[in-house]
Order: C-alpha cells, then structure tokens, then sequence
C-alpha cells in the first residue's frame, strides 16, 4: 500500500477553521493505483462560505505592513523547510513523479516562498510630474500599489506545491486573501502546506481566513471565479479551461498559465552534444507532464542524422520505473485516462505517416520514452500539448523557416536555440512569439523569480514573484493641491 499517514485535520480550511465535508475522494499513486488518503471534495456552498470569509478579512490583510508581511512569508518559508522529505514523498505519492522532480518542486517551492519575502521590501510606487500640464502646476502628484483584494488561484495536477506556492505567496505578499483550489486528484500536498501557513498566520495574530482552500470540481470553479467580490483569478492548466475563466470572469483581472508544445531549435552550428542532452533532461521530466518541457525538436538538416542517432543512443538513460527510486526518469502520467490519451495520439500520428523511432507503447502502467518523426503538422502530437513523455523531430533547411515553423502554432510559452552564433540568438530572441527564449539551455528553464507566462493561446500575465504581486495589486494615484 501507498497510503501516507495525513498530518492535517480532516475537512476543508474555510473561515477560522476546518468545515467537514461528506463527499471524500480517494487519492490513488499512479504507479499502482494503491490508496494513498482520502480527500474532502468540497461543494458550492464551501466556495460561498470561503468568499465570504475572504472578503470579511480583507481590510486586515490590506492594513498588515510591510514588516509584518515580510514575517509571515519568512515563518511560512521555514515551516514548510522543515517537512523538507515528507513533502517530497507525498508529491511522489499523490502525482506519480520521479523523486528527483518531486525534490526539484520543494526546492523551488522554497525558493519562491523566500523570494517573495524579499520582494515585499520592493513594492513601491513613484512620483508623477503634475505640471507638465498648466491645470497640475503646484500640485503633487504620487501613485502606490494597493491590495487588489480577493485572489483565487487554481493549479494544476503536475506541480501541487510549486503552482499554489506561486500564487498563496504573492498574494500575502501583495496584501490579499486567497482561496486557493487545487486540481482534483492532487490536493494532499497543497492542502498540507495550507495547514501549515493557517498556523504561521494564528501565530502572528492574522487571522487564517486570509488563507482557505477548496476543492471539488467544475461547479465550485465557476463559483468562485464568477463571484464578483473576487478581485483577481490566477489558473495554471489548459488552454481551454483558461479562456472559459477569462470569459466568466471578465472584466475583473485574470492571470493565465496555459498550455505549450514546446519547441527546440537546433542549429547548423549547434554543439549537437549538448543539444542532445537538453533533450534527455528536457523532454522526459515530470514524466513529459510539464507545460515547457520539449515536445518538437527542429533540428538542421546538415546535423540531423547525427543529432537523431545520438539521441538514440542516449534514450536508455531516461529509466522507467517506480518512482520512489532515485534512479527513476519516467513513471506512469497522472491516470489511466491521460494514458490512453497519449497513446492514441501516438497511434493517429503512425496512421498519418509518421515512424516511431523509440518508444510508442506501454511499459506497464508507464509510456516508454518516445522519439517521433515525419510527423504531420496537423498532427495532435505535433499541433497540440501532448502532455506526456513524447518528442516529435522535424527536419529543417533554415533558421528562418524553423522560426515560422515554431511561430505558426496557437501556443506561445517557452522555446530554446542551441547555436554558436549570437546573431542567430538574438534573431530567435527578437522573432519567436513567445513569452520567454532559452539559449543553449532546455526550453524548460525556469528561474522562480523570473516574469513567467506567454502568449496567444498560452495564456495572460506574468508569474514570478514581482510580477505575480504586481498582478495581484491596483495602483492607487494620489493628486494633491496643497
């Protein structure tokens, strides 16, 4: 059995306690469907209630200073460090992922946490020239950045506790109360973590209702996000999911982290070796369940036999298996469901011409490694966000057509460049539409602190602790004739 002993009170964290729920879900660990825990699943009324006890707080936390917030985020940071190992094993449990990604989700868990306890210092406004008009001549003018109040953040199933950390820390940062909900099969680790800030903020006098969390399905997303009293909705998931919250929730403010499929160039000049490697460890973490890791490789024609033989050679290293090992690269994806899915895609892009040159079928509960070519451009898994441990390569004649290739998709997060030319860096740099441009790195970078988000259908708004508390903030102008 996978069961994991649950060190948090039974229920939901709504208002100042712990409402019961009589509607549970069992949370099954993907490698073997044995039981983990059992779950609240919470309802409508619980997302009224939670609002309600946000809005009740919200003047207090708007009136905490800056001092205080910076001890909140501090306090919350450490208690989280000290269950360092048992987060790491729950994450296994509940999500499936190798332990190796589940201990790179804590760390930057932690990281994002203390950062923006730093950033809190950093929110500030400036001074506005009044006079450049003759009407503002002898007045002052001055703007700041006021709490926006209420946030909901829903996140996703593949990062628990790194997606909720992005949103629950900016937000106290920022001065505002959040209901956070996480994604149905994954919500032990987020509502762990919840438990744990609930009693850094009684400990400092702050009321836990500034913090709650709710779970439950689709009726009590739209509930929270339609309710006017809600100020900003931060959601990390599908596309399509995402531009239905946009729509519901307008004309209120919305940042959205949405889907990829995720595109690597590989130049003439590249050093294929290295490129190569960024494919290993980009392409197949996280189980391949991670919006930027590699899904399409364009690789230059000059270099593609050598790239794709290398990559070959290479694939065994990414180790299939149960994913409390540390030497495990993949494991099964989140369900059954997600399993089939991948698989059928596989399958749809063989019919229409393409050769699996690895993988392409079940280890198990697990999908192998997988390495694709010759793929249809109107292929689900070249088109659309496969979700899972599958690469796609495409040979190219050009940058200039790579860089089309890469721009012609709905998608726009995240994409990388291995080349020995800056000019050909800073073309990528200056033409790909997308939100961020690696060089010589996986297209899944990601600094913690870094502005994080994309365009068209990738989604609106930047994560990151700066930017994540600007987001959750309003200016506020003040114009003064003494």
């Amino acid at each position: 059995m996978a069961s994991f002993p649950i060190p948090y009170p039974a229920g939901l964290p709504i208002g100042e306690s712990w409402l019961d729920c009589s509607e549970q879900q069992e949370i099954v660990f993907p490698y073997d469907g044995s039981s983990v825990a059992l779950a609240p699943v919470g309802s409508v009324q619980h997302a009224v209630l939670a609002v309600d006890a946000a809005a009740s707080v919200r003047a207090e936390l708007a009136g905490l200073s800056t001092g205080i917030r910076r001890t909140l985020l501090i306090g919350i940071h450490d208690a989280l460090i000290e269950r360092t190992d048992e987060f790491e094993q729950l994450l296994v449990l509940e999500t499936g992922k190798p332990l190796a990604d589940c201990r790179t989700e804590v760390a930057r868990a932690l990281t994002t946490w203390s950062a923006c306890a730093e950033e809190i210092a950093h929110l500030h406004g400036e001074t506005v020239p009044l006079d450049l008009q003759p009407s503002g001549v002898g007045m002052i003018g001055y703007w700041t950045r006021r709490p926006a109040g209420i946030v909901v953040g829903i996140t996703g199933f593949n990062y628990p506790l790194l997606l909720a950390s992005h949103k629950l820390a900016p937000a106290l940062a920022a001065g505002c109360p959040i209901i956070i909900k996480p994604a149905p099969n994954t919500p032990l680790t987020t509502l762990w973590a919840v438990d744990l800030i609930r009693g850094v903020l009684r400990d400092q006098g702050v009321s836990t209702a500034a913090v709650q969390l709710v779970t439950g399905g689709i009726a009590v997303g739209e509930a929270l996000v339609r309710d006017p009293r809600v100020a900003v909705i931060s959601f990390t998931g599908s596309a399509a999911v995402g531009h239905q919250i946009a729509r519901d929730a307008a004309p209120r403010q919305v940042v959205l982290e949405l889907g990829a499929n995720t595109a690597l160039i590989v130049a003439s000049d590249a050093d294929v070796e290295r490129a190569v490697d960024a494919v290993i460890r980009g392409g197949f973490y996280a189980n391949g369940q991670a919006c930027i890791s590699v899904q399409r490789i364009l690789v230059h024609d000059t270099i593609a036999d050598e790239f794709e033989r290398m990559l070959l050679a290479r694939l065994p290293e990414v180790r299939v298996g149960d994913p409390r090992d540390d030497s495990t690269r993949v494991a099964p994806v989140i369900n059954e469901a997600s399993t089939e899915r991948i698989l059928a895609w596989i399958s749809a892009a063989r019919a229409s011409g393409a050769r699996v040159l690895a993988g392409g079928h079940a280890v198990e509960r697990s999908i192998a490694p997988t390495v694709l070519t010759d793929v249809p451009h109107d292929a689900l898994a070249w088109c659309e966000e496969i979700f899972g441990p599958v690469v796609v390569l495409q040979r190219i004649s050009d940058l200039g057509s790579a860089i089309e290739l890469v721009n012609r998709s709905r998608y726009g997060l995240q994409a990388a460049i291995f080349t020995r030319s800056l000019q050909r860096a800073f073309r990528t740099i200056n033409e790909l539409e997308v939100g961020g441009v690696v060089v010589n790195e996986i297209p899944g970078f990601r600094s913690d602190i870094m502005p994080y988000g994309g365009v068209k259908d990738s989604g609106t708004g930047r994560e990151g602790p700066r930017f994540a508390i600007e987001e959750f903030t309003v200016t506020r102008m003040a114009m003064i004739r003494p």
